[in-house]
């Protein structure tokens, strides 16, 4: 039995497993902004945020001017979307005869839809970090660039960790790659065993702005993730077209020159 060749199915087959059980954050976002599409819902929603407290069903049915029965419709949607949570509580924490009427208060939930992805928040994180460890050799840039590469190598040990692959050489090591970059937006696009392409950049449009800054923090950004992961034979390098990701993986300039000379 070649033990190696299992562990590369196992191996392949996690990565595949965790990407169909994994929750589709772009199609979560459009599944609730459709929700949020209804007028009256819309409204409730609105009315639900800004009250500061939990909400009754008759407080928000008359916050729109509908039925009680039209609005608890209305709600479960809310709930079922998750952008609502609803619990049985006595308004103003008196005790009554009788059943507790049902409240309704906002989640925490976030909504952004961006097609294609955009991760700006990463990007900010990261400029944010570099300005509150900026050491006293290095200027901004230099601190955008290194706190890139350490995210990345953060992620990559996490994910390390997480899976325990073994050895990756560059095939299953852009397979394993490939789950972080679609995550992050990046429409990763294989070309070959050891060569993977990103068909969208989701820096952009700041990217645009200061292209320099950012895909160097890009190339560091992938960089550290390979180094965190241990992928050998594989590295994060500029290869700009218009309209994508600045950054390609592919061979490291070692394997490249070897295989020039086994051509030869």
């Amino acid at each position: 039995m070649n033990t190696c060749a299992h562990a590369d199915e196992s191996y392949l087959g996690l990565v595949a497993s965790d990407q169909t059980a994994r929750p589709d954050a772009v199609g979560s976002a459009i599944d609730s902004v459709s929700v949020l599409s209804e007028y009256s819902r819309r409204r409730m929603f609105t009315f639900i945020r800004r009250a500061g407290r939990a909400v009754t069903r008759d407080e928000a049915a008359a916050s729109v001017g509908i039925s009680r029965k039209l609005a608890a419709f209305h709600l479960d949607k809310l709930v079922d979307a998750g952008l609502l949570s609803a619990r049985y509580e006595t308004p103003g924490g008196i005790r009554k005869v009788g059943r507790r009427p049902k409240v309704y208060e906002p989640t925490d939930a976030q909504i952004t839809v961006s097609i294609p992805d955009r991760r700006h928040e990463l990007l900010a994180d990261l400029l944010l970090d570099a300005v509150l460890t900026e050491e006293a050799d290095e200027n901004a840039a230099q601190a955008a660039v290194r706190t890139a590469e350490q995210r990345g190598r953060q992620m990559g040990e996490a994910a390390r960790e997480e899976i325990r692959p073994g050895r990756l050489g560059p095939e299953r090591g852009l397979t394993a790659c490939e789950w972080l970059l679609d995550r992050y937006g990046y429409e990763p696009v294989r070309e070959g065993p050891t060569q993977l392409r990103l068909r969208n950049c989701p820096f952009q449009p700041l990217a645009a702005k200061a292209p320099d800054l950012v895909c160097s923090m890009n190339q560091a950004f992938l960089s550290g993730y390979l180094t965190g992961l241990q992928v050998n034979g594989v590295q994060a390098v500029l290869a700009p077209e218009p309209g994508e990701c600045c950054v390609r993986l592919g061979p490291n300039d070692n394997d490249r020159d070897d295989q020039l000379l086994q051509d030869d």
